[in-house]
């Protein structure tokens, strides 16, 4: 099949693409930087930004699944992940296209705010609240203008191994736990649900 990885040069994005080249699949690349995997015969790259129509209209072309894994260092308000989608979500709608887009945001973004421990709660304020609101819109913007999508919601991110073992938890329950997951086992997710989408119009949290 054919995916598409938009913000693919670090993190989840870099992972799931290296794993879905691995799974035979043609993968085109959407990145600011240059994806540090070497020249593959299925590997397609454009570099350029997730908010240009143009760059997203040439990295999305007949893709089968879009993975959106865009990520920001700064703590500071952004509009990249809410803008990126929207540009996403009118190419899709200009080409006709009916590709499954499964999108990274993290826990606590949206109605998983509340379901939180205490000392998130504590962080995401202090630090990531301004993040996590336009990740928020991301997730709203989604839901609302697009039929066939999935909204992933892992715990803290951590660069540990890709085990494949997990918990999915697409409920949102009084006292849930969601803790540390690394980003290969996200990615292993996202790739997972682009070739067996199980969990359309879900927001799915992952942790250990």
């Amino acid at each position: 099949m054919k995916i598409t990885v938009i913000g693919a040069s670090a993190g989840v994005g870099l992972q799931a693409t290296r794993l879905a080249l691995e799974k035979g699949h043609e993968v085109a690349t959407l990145s600011r930087r240059v994806v540090s995997l070497p020249d593959h015969a299925k590997l397609r790259r454009v570099q350029g930004s997730a908010t240009s129509l143009n760059n997203v209209r040439a990295a999305a072309e007949r893709a089968d699944a879009i993975l959106v894994t865009l990520g920001v260092k700064s703590p500071f308000a952004t509009m990249l992940f809410s803008d990126s989608v929207r540009i996403l979500l009118r190419v899709l709608q200009e080409t006709g296209s009916s590709s499954t887009v499964i999108a990274l945001t993290g826990f606590g973004a949206g109605d998983s705010w509340s379901y939180n421990s205490l000392p998130m709660k504590l962080l995401f304020t202090l630090l990531l609240k301004k993040v996590y609101a336009d990740k928020s819109e991301q997730e709203r913007v989604i839901a609302n203008g697009y039929p066939r999508w999935e909204i992933v919601r892992p715990g803290r991110l951590t660069n540990g191994a890709m085990t494949s073992h997990y918990r999915v938890l697409d409920d949102l329950v009084e006292g849930m736990k969601v803790d540390a997951i690394s980003r290969a086992d996200v990615a292993h997710f996202m790739v997972a649900q682009a070739e067996h989408p199980t969990y359309l119009s879900k927001y799915v949290a992952l942790t250990y």
